[in-house]
């Protein structure tokens, strides 16, 4: 399969599984799980080549890991960056490391600054471990910039963090104190 075809698959995948279930008649379970044959079946329906195999090796090439199969191979989910109210994964509470960092661009620095990091549509702020994902994260909005997040301070001061299973630090919200860029 082409790296176009793994690409816009991925896309797709993650339009679906993350945002617009219904757009294609598929339903998610509240961990937002969905079965691997209603998604390749609501996909043909309209008009979306899809099947078992490019959905394997969307999953397991994926060097973000955004998506996971369950141990029977049946479901498939998106393990983080949900903007559907219907999913709300269990993540574990986890302490972070004393340091995160979040990618975003210049253009939205103004209100960060006023209203500290805000989950927008999705259900959480987004946080990587190093400086280069952050970059990567930062470059699709704009010109990036990198903000360090105190989030071992943040943990003391009583906010939680959250780990998903590709390894992205999920938080509600990150006050601008928090905050240095």
């Amino acid at each position: 399969m082409s790296n176009k075809q793994l690409s816009e698959t991925s896309k797709f995948l993650s339009y679906i599984l993350r945002h617009e279930p219904q757009s294609i008649g598929l339903s998610l379970d509240t961990e937002g799980w969905a079965r691997v044959d209603a998604l390749i079946e609501a996909a043909v329906k309209h008009e979306r080549a899809l099947d078992r195999a490019l959905i394997e090796q969307v999953v397991t090439t994926s060097e973000k890991k955004r998506f996971a199969l369950s141990a029977d191979g049946a479901s498939i989910r998106a393990v983080q960056g949900h903007s559907t109210d219907s999913v709300a994964i269990s993540f574990e509470e986890k302490v972070p490391p004393a340091v995160l960092y979040h990618g975003t661009a210049t253009r939205f620095m103004e209100s960060i600054r006023a209203q500290g990091l805000l989950p927008g549509s999705r259900q959480y702020v987004h946080l990587s471990t190093d400086v280069q994902t952050a970059i990567n994260v930062g470059q699709r909005h704009g010109k990036p910039v990198v903000l360090t997040i105190a989030s071992g301070f943040m943990h003391t001061q009583g906010f939680s963090f959250l780990r998903a299973e590709n390894g992205v630090w999920l938080t509600a919200s990150v006050p601008s104190a928090f905050i240095a860029p």
